[in-house]
Order: C-alpha cells, then structure tokens, then sequence
C-alpha cells in the first residue's frame, strides 16, 4: 500500500489527484490489474468525475450542500454531521482499471479527494493489485 498526503483549502471542496494516483500506479509497476484509492478519514470521500470543466465540481459541492445542509440540528456534537453524511453519499474509495501501466479513465474523468470538513491536511491510500 502507499499513502500521499494532501492539504485542502476549504471546508467543501474537490481536489484533483490524478497525477498522484498515476504516480502510485507507475511506482507500483503493476501493468494489468486494479488500483483502489481509498479516504482513511470520514470526511473525505474519493471519486472520479468530469475533471476539465472546474463548474463540474462547484455543481457537485453545491448540490451536496443543498442536499445536505450544515445546521445545528443533527445530534453529532461536532457541528459536522453532513460531512459524514455527504462521504457516505460519495463513498469513501474507488477502484479502477489499470491496463499497460495506466489508470483507465474517460476522456473527460479525473480523480478527486472530496472534502467535506476542510480545510485539513488528509492522508490517502492507494493499493495496486495485478500482473508485473
């Protein structure tokens, strides 16, 4: 397993990491097979999406947002609950195809760390798993 560090900037919002999935893949040598990407955290959710447009990601965080609105309500004392509750709408991990050493990704696809309880400075994890 490897892990990479990132430091987000505000309380909701999506950060691309493509590059540093792919670097984990090329590091990892595999060729053929799966990488999971996966969020230790329970505020932080991964994904892929549109990742060339940046108004995709302001229409995500914004709908979540009404979706799931922050308010004192909720019992968690820690004035988070919707973050919790937005990871488990995204998922906290993703898998995805690795063919001739390359993530397999739409023409349009990115991968993103969510972040829901920002800004913090998160931990990620990527296993590789297949043929050398």
């Amino acid at each position: 397993m490897m892990e990479f560090i990132i430091q987000t900037q505000q309380r909701d919002e999506l950060q691309e990491i493509t590059s540093l999935v792919q670097s984990a893949v090329s590091q990892s040598r595999v060729r053929e097979g799966i990488v999971v990407v996966q969020s230790p955290h329970t505020t932080l959710a991964i994904t892929a999406n549109e990742h060339v447009d940046a108004d995709v990601a302001r229409d995500l965080i914004g709908h979540l947002k009404d979706l799931v609105p922050q308010k004192s309500t909720f019992r968690h004392r820690e004035n988070n609950s919707d973050s919790h509750i937005k990871v488990s709408l995204v998922g906290p991990s993703l898998s995805l195809i690795v063919r001739d050493g390359q993530i397999c990704l739409g023409t349009w696809q990115g991968i993103f760390a969510c972040e829901f309880d920002g800004p913090r400075q998160r931990r990620i994890w990527v296993e590789v798993v297949g043929r050398y």
